[in-house]
């Protein structure tokens, strides 16, 4: 029994969030826990950045600026507030946390470019005790030829980074409110439709997890539930915080023809338990590796179905959105992967929790054996097969898909009867069948004729039979694409007006959302007239699309960037993750 307690899931999730608790015993050396970076803005204009461990602050009016040659003066140093301590040293100070980003004015008599150092003087503290005397560092940089209009100081433009203000959580929140903020960020996200497919998946195993015709113990299905979401949860930790170290997301990688056909097949393999398949005769070598998936997929193991969530949140919902976005910028930042981890762990959870009530009201509500739940288990094995076709369609031509769609609404429909006059005496549930065949089989028509008719759109297949002039639709904003870091520097300096920057991928949800829902919106589209469009395609993954992100330090597609008519990043205004054409409009309206 406790060889069987030290090895179980739960043992291994306690442990993984009590180490998150330890504290280290040694202090930092200085250089160490405040790091300090600059870099010219423009000729005028000079940001220093700290970068501050965790649990040690810097003092706000402790800062010192020498620059050296001295043809350069430097002006009043423009600090962001800080946050109110009261010190034992200094009484009641202001001091900044995790970072503080700090521009220099510069008054030069001379053009050109010009070399620059830069020292720096700050004093900080730990907050289990220590204080440190003030620190000098030097800090080489170039200010470059042109003097363009001083940016507007950090903290003054209107701030919409929501991965930005959830990665303030880290800063000051305790631990368990951060777990508990982070569980409440993954039950917002479960509405999404990144968990949507999850849902079937789930359902699917716990539908073929019925023994000899019999049904699911409420028990077992929620053990499997519970099982698939543990599994979904760790993934999301173990991911995130992998990616918060190594600037890449494991998600973006997977998002390959071979892995995701792979899957796919998985989902097929399902598919066609549920429809009793396995009882065909395959030759003896075939027969005996079928037989033995089978039996594996129909016990429904729990280690297995742990594998499956794990699999299901990197695979199938591969989404970044704000609060991943944001642990990830922490950990990136910081290094502190275990904490990132735990809240990404939390998160998970909290996303799963619907999945627990599906699973749940599958065993509750499934009937426990008889002609009703093979029928049942049919139905899923139809579902499951809409999952595969969804998960393959990004590397799928849109003709295919379509195709695929057609099918999979149309020969189901031929099996409800759709075709077949009803008996005399048909009951209520032989009419609400048969009806729902006819409705499946007039939407495979019609996304049949619209193959036919050239239309590539499997939400309108029938748009292009439309007379232009009778349609009143918006057409689709017009962006160009970028391959490379050089080419979007080149395309940004020659635009000579403000400029929005899209990270794309066929493969991510959220960014199809913005595609349908928000781009196409008029007003939107109206507001953008003034704006050069460009747009970073990331679904091969390569290394020039890594660079990209990196360079705007993003882990995955959506991503919006801007700039303003100088070429110049508006740095506290971002969308990371789906934003309805309502807030979009509300974003760009603060912008001009």
């Amino acid at each position: 029994m406790t060889r069987r307690l030290l090895f179980s899931p739960f043992f291994f999730v306690l442990a993984f969030l009590l180490s998150t608790l330890a504290v280290a015993d040694e202090f930092l050396d200085p250089a160490v826990a405040f790091q300090p970076s600059a870099r010219a803005i423009d000729g005028q204009n000079i940001e220093v950045r700290f970068e501050i461990a965790k649990n040690y602050y810097l003092y706000r009016d402790k800062f010192r600026f020498i620059a050296e040659p001295s043809t350069v003066q430097l002006g009043t140093a423009i600090l962001p507030p800080g946050k109110e301590k009261h010190d034992e040293t200094f009484g009641k100070v202001e001091v900044y946390y995790d970072q503080a980003v700090i521009r220099l004015p510069v008054e030069r008599n001379r053009s050109g470019p010009l070399p620059l150092i830069l020292k720096v003087t700050s004093q900080g503290c730990a907050d289990a005790g220590i204080c440190y005397p003030p620190q000098q560092q030097q800090l080489s940089l170039q200010l470059p030829d042109q003097a363009t209009a001083p940016a507007p100081p950090p903290g003054q433009g209107p701030t919409t980074d929501e991965s930005g203000r959830i990665a303030q959580l880290f800063k000051h929140a305790g631990f368990w409110v951060l777990l508990g903020s982070f569980f409440g960020f993954g039950l917002l996200l479960s509405l999404t439709p990144c968990v949507f497919p999850m849902i079937p998946i789930l359902s699917g195993i716990i539908v073929g997890s019925g023994r000899d015709g019999h049904g699911v113990s409420h028990m077992r299905a929620f053990l499997l539930s519970l099982a698939y979401v543990i599994g979904m949860a760790v993934s999301y930790a173990a991911a995130g915080a992998a990616a918060g170290l190594t600037g890449t997301l494991l998600a973006a990688a997977l998002q390959t023809p071979w892995v995701l056909g792979g899957f796919a097949a998985i989902f097929v393999l399902l598919s066609l338990s549920m429809f009793g398949f396995y009882e065909i005769q395959l030759p003896s070598v075939l027969q005996s590796k079928v037989s033995e998936e089978a039996r594996h997929l129909r016990s429904g193991s729990l280690p297995g179905v742990a594998a499956m969530g794990a699999l299901s949140a990197i695979i199938v919902g591969p989404c970044v959105a704000a609060p991943l976005a944001g642990a990830l910028l922490y950990i990136g930042q910081t290094g502190d992967a275990a904490l990132g981890g735990a809240a990404l762990f939390a998160m998970g959870l909290g996303m799963g929790m619907p999945l627990l009530v599906v699973g749940m009201s599958a065993g509750t509500l499934l009937p426990k054996s008889g002609a009703w739940m093979e029928a049942i288990k049919k139905t899923f094995g139809v579902i499951l097969l809409a999952t595969a076709v969804w998960l393959v369609s990004p590397v799928l031509p849109v003709v295919v898909q379509m195709l695929a769609w057609a099918l999979l609404l149309i020969v189901p429909a031929v099996y409800l009867h759709a075709l077949d006059p009803l008996p005399p005496h048909a009951k209520g549930w032989q009419r609400f069948w048969k009806g729902m065949g006819i409705v499946m089989l007039l939407f495979g028509a019609a996304m049949l004729l619209g193959i036919l008719a050239g239309s590539r759109d499997p939400l309108q297949p029938l748009s292009v039979l439309r007379s232009n002039s009778a349609s009143g639709e918006t057409r689709p904003l017009a962006f160009t694409r970028v391959r490379s870091l050089a080419e979007l520097e080149t395309r940004i300096a020659a635009a000579g007006k403000p400029v929005l920057l899209d990270f794309y991928a066929d493969w991510c949800v959220s960014c199809k959302e913005m595609e349908r829902f928000t781009f196409a919106d008029a007003r939107v589209q109206a507001k953008l007239a003034g704006w050069t469009l460009l747009q970073v395609d990331v679904t091969a993954n390569s290394e020039a699309d890594q660079a990209l992100l990196q360079r705007f330090k993003l882990y995955g597609p959506p991503g919006l960037i801007f700039f303003d008519r100088n070429g110049r990043e508006i740095e506290d205004v971002r969308v990371v993750g789906f934003q309805n054409a309502e807030e979009f409009l509300s974003l760009l309206s603060r912008l001009g």
